[in-house]
């Protein structure tokens, strides 16, 4: 009995070695789909369309962008971790969906711990506030002034309730006691940007990448961005922390993540194939360009460890400054 046991589980242990191995040579063998839970026009979908094309090059299969927006991003991440664990459904997360939305939602169905794995970080992007240009406001204290002297007449877009954009804003308002007042938009930057573009709303904290080109032209006004130091794309735009608010530093990472259950040799070579093609100097050129810094994390168990510092730090942000979901 015992010897039948025994060679049991060593067939067990072998077929199931020989199934690792075959996924791990075999992969992908199909189109792979990308989904990012924003609409177009924001720091995802910037990320999206530039990593889609050099990732299928360096995988030879073709990735299809699946724009699923809605829910400040979980309806993205709940069509993504319900997918086969198979690696060839990856989802394209970032803060808001993996950090701070557990924070903010009270109900949501999906646990982004225990139901993605995490590959690597892709991408960490820049906030920055700006302002309609017609808001008679050029830098962040002019700003602070303007909305101090008018309490409640000014207003704020954000990507969503539960978004970075969001908090962001109301970190501002608990460090300087502005009143102004919240204007969420759905399906992401894209149509928060629209609307500040059209004059819907006066200002906004939003990635750097869902604006840079609007900022260069003139159509909307930088006040001050969330880094340590000015950046090459816009140097004239002084930082927060020179505004005088060193608290104000932050930035929307971006980063792979595949369905819990995918066998460790797939997610293995995706990291290995994202690095390599996130690597490239014409991809980190591209982002760059976007206002996107490329970021990769050393390992899977790595970046794993990140978000959750991450959604330690931002759900204490929320509570602080009691950001709720409208």
């Amino acid at each position: 009995m015992k010897r039948s046991l025994r060679a049991a589980l060593v067939g067990l242990a072998l077929a199931l070695s020989s199934l690792l191995a075959s996924a791990q040579t075999s992969y992908p063998d199909r189109t792979i789909r990308m989904i990012v839970p924003f609409a177009p026009g924001g720091a995802s979908d910037v990320v999206a369309r530039v990593l889609s094309v050099k990732l299928g090059e360096a995988l030879g299969q073709q990735i299809v962008v699946e724009n699923r927006a809605g829910a400040s991003g979980n309806i993205g991440m709940e069509a993504a971790a319900g997918a086969p664990p198979d690696g060839h459904t990856i989802f394209l997360g970032n803060i808001g969906t993996m950090a701070i939305n557990p924070g903010i939602f009270r109900n949501m169905s999906v646990n982004p711990v225990k139901d993605f794995v995490a590959v690597t970080q892709v991408a960490d992007v820049p906030s920055i506030l700006i302002a309609n240009p017609s808001v008679p406001a050029n830098t962040v204290a002019e700003l602070i002034a303007l909305a101090k002297a008018q309490p409640g007449v000014l207003n704020f877009a954000s990507t969503g309730s539960g978004a970075l954009s969001r908090l962001e804003m109301e970190q501002l308002r608990k460090i300087t006691g502005i009143d102004v007042v919240h204007i969420p938009y759905k399906g992401g930057a894209g149509p928060a940007v629209t609307g500040l573009l059209g004059g819907e709303t006066h200002v906004m904290f939003v990635t750097l990448a869902s604006a840079i080109s609007l900022l260069k032209a003139g159509r909307l006004k930088p006040l001050g961005i969330s880094t340590t130091r000015r950046i090459d794309a816009l140097p004239n735009v002084p930082t927060m922390i020179e505004a005088g608010f060193p608290e104000m530093v932050s930035g929307a990472w971006q980063g792979i993540f595949v369905p819990a259950g995918t066998p460790r040799p797939v997610v293995d070579k995706l990291h290995a194939a994202l690095v390599a093609t996130l690597g490239a100097p014409d991809t980190i050129q591209r982002l760059a360009g976007s206002g996107v810094w490329v970021v990769t994390s050393k390992s899977p168990d790595d970046f794993a460890a990140f978000v959750q510092a991450e959604a330690v730090r931002w759900s204490k942000v929320a509570r602080d400054s009691g950001a709720t979901v409208d």
